[in-house]
């Protein structure tokens, strides 16, 4: 892997990023998105590294809830890879507005990043915890996310650097696949107890994104193959949304979150686009109409307006399904979706933000948070960002 260049002024932390953003008549959205960038390195940052806590405030007893195996989920200084990389998709997405925006990525958030390439195992990727500390866990979500951003600033920059970083990881997501189950994508190297939608949906919309980058029809066919597979293993036929996971013993998880069916309304899209064929479009469309459905609720604000408000939860989980509605509103038009999402980011901006500049898991503000994670920051500055642009009304 290439090293990236050093960080901008010794490091960022505590610096706001904004002020390296020079471009004027800013859309609200990027503003308020690199305001939320501002806040993270304010109260997140660790001085003399470009690492982020987890949590504000800090919590020395922290244990992570969402790894593989208990074993690994032991308090640390640093924050784990999945909640850092939330800051690398929010600041592509601004990036995609504001081009000045890479002196951040390549300054502040990239070495970073590099904390936590792994390069005792091959093929090379990202662990789960940075790699100086004892060896912990690959997850082939975290990497396809990683991938995914980088296709995205290649796509804003042409610098082919990054599509370079995103054809690497490919490779290890390729490693995740076998014929157990008749194909799929595996959650995590070390445990290969299942394959799951977060690693198959955001999988297919990366060699979807690698295709385009490339024209190398390969990603394209495996793109359409991991899509059948998710399709087929992992879709509620009753609803169109999707279930969690499949064990290697066949059983379903059957939760479903929101990212993962956001994930496969942006593949359908993406492949509605690249090969025309309308069964594509008809699934995004259905599964964008359960979402709505699912994962939204009506709700009247103290201004008396009534609209969808996305649920109290994990708002990554949110930002993902965001990519989802973005993705099938700039190919269709449709605004249905968008304008219940841009509702909800300004009503959470103006009730659910507190006095440092961070968000609650609620976007009423109703319900609070004394502790504030990471990567619930990082979601709303990607949301943020990704409808800068969409105002539909």
């Amino acid at each position: 892997m290439k090293t990236y260049l050093l960080p901008m002024m010794a490091t960022l932390t505590g610096a706001a990023v904004s002020l390296l953003s020079c471009s004027v008549n800013r859309p609200e959205g990027i503003t308020r998105a690199e305001s939320t960038l501002d806040s993270i390195y304010v109260h997140y940052g660790v001085d003399g590294t470009c690492l982020l806590r987890e949590n504000f405030p800090s919590a020395p007893e922290y244990k992570a809830t969402y790894l593989a195996s208990e074993e690994q989920a032991l308090p640390n200084p640093y924050s784990y890879l999945w909640p850092f990389s939330g800051t690398l998709s929010a600041a592509g997405a601004i990036l995609e507005s504001d081009k000045g925006f890479i002196e951040v990525i390549d300054g502040r958030i990239l070495p970073g990043l590099y904390e936590y390439h792994d390069t005792s195992r091959q093929p090379y990727a990202y662990a789960s915890y940075i790699s100086s500390a004892p060896v912990s866990d690959r997850f082939y979500d975290d990497n396809v996310w990683l991938g995914i951003d980088f296709c995205d600033i290649y796509e804003a920059t042409g610098d082919r650097k990054y599509l370079e970083q995103a054809e690497s990881i490919w490779k290890f997501i390729e490693s995740g696949t076998d014929d157990v189950l008749g194909g799929g994508i595996y959650w995590c190297e070390q445990k290969k107890t299942s394959k799951n939608t977060c690693s198959n949906a955001p999988g297919t919309v990366y060699a979807l994104k690698l295709y385009k980058a490339t024209g190398d029809t390969g990603y394209l066919e495996q793109a359409q193959a991991l899509y059948d597979w998710t399709k087929d293993s992992l879709m509620d036929r009753e609803d169109h949304l999707y279930f969690d996971n499949i064990g290697i013993n066949g059983n379903i998880g059957k939760a479903k979150f929101a990212y993962n069916s956001g994930q496969m309304v942006q593949a359908g899209a993406l492949l509605y686009e690249i090969t025309g064929n309308e069964e594509y479009l008809t699934d995004a469309r259905l599964t964008a109409d359960s979402c709505l459905g699912y994962f939204f609720h009506e709700f009247t604000g103290d201004d008396g307006k009534t609209f969808r408000l996305i649920n109290k939860g994990n708002v990554w989980f949110s930002a993902v399904m965001v990519r989802g509605f973005v993705e099938l509103f700039r190919l269709t038009g449709d605004t249905d979706y968008i304008n219940d999402i841009i509702s909800s980011l300004d009503y959470a901006w103006n009730h659910a933000r507190d006095e440092h500049g961070l968000f609650e898991e609620d976007f009423s503000g109703k319900a609070k948070n004394k502790r504030k994670w990471l990567l619930t920051q990082a979601a709303m500055a990607e949301m943020f960002a990704r409808t800068a642009d969409l105002k539909t009304k």
